[in-house]
């Protein structure tokens, strides 16, 4: 897609309607809503490219587009947090840019193991596969529930990234890909609108943080072969029989985030695998039998906690509805089923039953079998539905039948 293509109302207007999915009770949102049509027309033209006369007197295409101011807040769960929200009008803006190109140039080298921000991956995905790694190693290595892990995380990584170092990757990126220069000087202009680092909050950031590490991956992967290996944005393990080589490759790595600007935090290190691997909430063991065994992460469970004292407080002085309650559980028990946790949210479940006076039902346990399964159908739905997609489109162009080129059709 062209830059032209990219500032078009047609493209824009249906970044609008993404963008305000699950937001259309907000002011801003609102405020554009109501007049969608002008306000769309209006943005495609500040993106559209200025001729900008240079001091020797020669002509150059610039992009004046300046980004609206973003809202500060703060958020405190899991831990505090600040965020940047952008403009309702930049994050139409920044879903045109992903939807239609930035998404497609940045995933494609990701490795099957990087986790965040991506469709078809996320938490589930990641415990998932972090299962499917402890299992695997268990009947293959020969070692049994022996072995050592490398679990880092790095230290306030989306405020760490430095903007030189990310420009040039992403320019070297895009280049390959064969992309609109244009559409990379739009890129910067986002980049720039915190002094330091990646503003928490704007659609780009997740996919700028994750290609920035994407040489780390493919360095884990393929210099030194390890097969049981995972990322979710900054926090990262890496399951081995050799403590040596761990040691060798946690050296390494240091010397690799130290050329990126990044540091590793104090809780990086190697331990026993039978000492399990706290990842995406959940603490993950490994049994004598291969069993794996998925508990929830005890602040996770202790917050719980904390908000059903609260509730038994609040509810009956008229602070907090019944429907709030039940919205809050249950986003948390639809949470906490991916792991072995029944007894823990039944025990949560009867106390709530008794403040609120009704029955509440809580989650089976999700089977990240059957999740494999079912993701793995639709990826194959997807396959079979770009192949016909892709032949129909050959057909209307040199007018064949379908049927010449889908035998099923």
């Amino acid at each position: 897609m062209t830059y032209e293509e990219l500032c078009s109302f047609e493209v824009l207007y249906k970044a609008y309607l993404e963008a305000r999915k699950g937001k259309r009770s907000k002011s801003k949102t609102i405020e554009y809503e109501a007049q969608a049509l002008a306000c769309t027309e209006k943005l495609s033209r500040k993106l559209a490219v200025c001729n900008v006369r240079q001091p020797d007197g020669s002509i150059r295409q610039q992009i004046r587009y300046v980004p609206s101011k973003f809202e500060v807040f703060a958020v405190y769960e899991p831990k505090r947090r600040m965020v940047h929200a952008p403009a309702f009008v930049d994050k139409v803006v920044l879903h045109a840019l992903v939807d239609n190109i930035l998404y497609d140039a940045l995933t494609k080298s990701f490795i099957r193991d990087s986790h965040a921000s991506q469709t078809g991956k996320g938490t589930d995905d990641g415990l998932m596969r972090l299962k499917t790694h402890m299992v695997d190693y268990y009947r293959r290595e020969s070692h049994g529930a022996d072995g050592w892990v490398l679990k880092g995380d790095v230290r306030h990584f989306f405020a760490s990234i430095d903007h030189l170092k990310l420009k040039r990757k992403l320019k070297a990126v895009l280049d390959k890909r064969g992309v609109d220069p244009r559409v990379y000087e739009l890129l910067c202009i986002y980049i720039d609108v915190m002094e330091d680092g990646l503003p928490l909050g704007y659609q780009t950031s997740q996919l700028f943080a994750l290609m920035f590490l994407d040489e780390f991956d493919h360095i884990i992967k393929e210099k030194y072969r390890i097969k049981y290996y995972g990322r979710y944005m900054d926090d990262f393990y890496i399951i081995c029989s050799d403590k040596k080589k761990l040691q060798c490759i946690l050296r390494d790595v240091r010397a690799l985030m130290d050329s990126y600007g990044l540091e590793l935090n104090q809780k990086t290190a190697i331990f026993p695998l039978r000492n399990g691997i706290d990842f995406l909430g959940f603490h993950s063991y490994l049994t004598d039998t291969g069993a794996v065994i998925q508990k929830l992460r005890r602040d996770s469970s202790k917050r719980m906690k904390n908000k059903i004292r609260y509730w038994e407080t609040a509810y009956p002085a008229g602070e907090v509805t019944k429907q709030e309650i039940l919205r809050s559980f249950d986003a948390w028990d639809a949470h906490a089923a991916h792991g072995d946790t029944y007894s823990l949210r039944r025990k949560y479940a009867d106390r709530l039953e008794k403040l609120l006076d009704c029955k509440i039902p809580i989650h089976r346990k999700i089977n990240s079998n059957k999740l494999a399964r079912d993701r793995r159908r639709a990826r194959q739905c997807r396959c079979i539905y770009k192949k016909q997609h892709k032949a129909l489109s050959l057909s209307v162009s040199q007018n064949t039948r379908p049927a010449e080129i889908m035998p099923w059709a």
